[in-house]
């Protein structure tokens, strides 16, 4: 490759090719073990999804064939192996589905989907310590952040940000991992940025597009790092060239979200963890709402109807769905998540299997509306502000608001609950038995500790 003037690498690029594990304070290495830890049950409960499935089967048959030169990476759940690029298809796809996955607020991105699935198949393949595999999520952490923040609002109306910005975060993570210089990092920035896609018009009519987003977010990162350590050179100037990612993508980009802090202002441990097993627009005014049940002590058959005062972003993405027909859409519903929190404290993956379409649910559902506030439009997306209205069949008018909904950092989970969330999903995904799903929970959180990355699950 030929030599690249040091100054036309952006800062961006920089960073991502240098960062190393000792470069982080304590409570950001913290933080990024408890994500992974979180992530691991997330892919445990979506493994054996059936558009996951129908994934998977495509990565193992495009692989090398099972057998003693099966592949070095691990496919979680499936008891197979893979080449690096197939695992990484196949593990993103399922980290994606049971709508447990982590989220930043600001940037509207879900990192742990398409940074840990392409970061842990090429440590396997490489042999990369746990400090190292580490440094390479972080890496695409701060990287896919801040160019989901870069691309800002108008970005999210319409592209899935999670797929657009995760293939540059997995080039990152990836590129990390293969030692790519600076000049490499930003070719491979290029070749990632010109394949970022993910529309939101699935949503619409249920499709499966959302575990293809991940996995090709994933596979398409990996690809652009291993091209760029190949000499093979991407965009010099992706995001903000005359045809570049803002040009086409955006309406409203900020060039300087991109380096925003960056080695100080760590957007990993900005990084909120989901508790109920839905679209994170749901989850502030579902709290808000328990809020209101508590406090006032009311049951279901006790709400004639609440209005959610929320940001135009929830309205974008979950106002077309207005009568859900399968479990994976029915998430991005807010009528469903209100109704089945109410019903039962918490809106998670049995609720939503074995309620959603129930008559309670449907019922409380049709009472459920969604109306643009301007306090909680201007706050967002820095902060996901919850409020709710609630109408009571004995003519109350009742109010509840939260801040901060559960999982957000000032609102956070402890180890003991991302432990025990971790364990809930793999024992809800059933791909493995709950003994090895707790022995492999207990090695994750020794990551920084391992020599060599090997397979998860043994």
């Amino acid at each position: 490759m030929k030599q690249e003037n040091q100054a036309a690498i952006h800062p961006l690029a920089q960073f991502a090719a240098q960062l190393q594990w000792s470069d982080m304070p304590a409570p950001v290495q913290r933080r990024a073990e408890d994500l992974w830890v979180d992530w691991f049950g997330s892919v445990l409960a979506g493994c054996r999804a059936r558009p996951v499935a129908s994934i998977t089967r495509f990565a193992l048959s495009q692989g090398p064939a099972q057998g003693q030169a099966a592949g070095p990476s691990e496919v979680i759940g499936h008891g197979a192996t893979s080449s690096p690029m197939m695992a990484a298809l196949a593990n993103a796809a399922a980290s994606h589905v049971a709508e447990q996955d982590d989220v930043h607020n600001g940037a509207v991105f879900h990192p742990a989907a398409v940074v840990f699935p392409p970061a842990l198949a090429v440590a396997q393949a490489l042999g990369a310590s746990g400090a190292q595999l580490m440094a390479a999520c972080v890496a695409g952490y701060e990287v896919g952040i801040r160019v989901g923040e870069f691309l800002g609002r108008s970005h999210y109306k319409i592209f899935h940000t999670t797929a657009t910005a995760g293939t540059l975060a997995a080039a990152a993570a990836v590129g990390r991992l293969l030692e790519l210089t600076p000049a490499q990092m930003q070719h491979a920035f290029g070749s990632a940025g010109t394949q970022s896609a993910g529309l939101w018009e699935f949503l619409r009519t249920a499709a499966d597009s959302k575990q293809l987003h991940t996995a090709h977010a994933a596979a398409a990162g990996l690809m652009a790092a291993y091209l760029a350590k190949d000499g093979f050179t991407g965009a010099q100037d992706i995001f903000t060239g005359p045809q570049g990612m803002a040009a086409g993508m955006s309406q409203d980009a900020n060039p300087a979200r991109l380096t925003d802090g960056l080695g100080t202002r760590w957007a990993t441990a900005e990084t909120s963890f989901k508790w109920h097993a839905s679209c994170r627009h749901t989850h502030p005014a579902a709290d808000a709402l328990l809020q209101v049940m508590r406090e006032h002590g009311l049951q279901p058959a006790d709400i004639a109807q609440v209005t959610c005062h929320v940001h135009q972003g929830a309205i974008d993405v979950l106002g077309p769905v207005v009568s859900p027909t399968t479990v994976h859409q029915s998430k991005f519903s807010m009528g469903t998540v209100l109704a089945l929190a109410a019903r039962f404290g918490h809106a998670g993956l049995t609720e939503f299997d074995e309620q959603f379409l129930a008559p309670d649910t449907v019922a409380l559902r049709e009472r459920v509306r969604m109306v643009l506030d301007p306090e909680v439009d201007a706050a967002y997306p820095q902060r996901w502000i919850g409020k709710v209205t609630v109408q009571t069949t004995d003519g109350r008018t009742l109010h509840g608001r939260v801040d901060e909904p559960k999982g957000d950092p000032g609102n956070t989970l402890t180890r003991e609950e991302i432990t025990a969330k971790a364990l809930r999903l793999a024992a809800y995904g059933g791909a493995v038995p709950a003994a090895q799903a707790e022995a492999a929970v207990q090695r994750l959180w020794q990551v920084q500790e391992w020599p060599r990355t090997q397979h998860l699950l043994g």
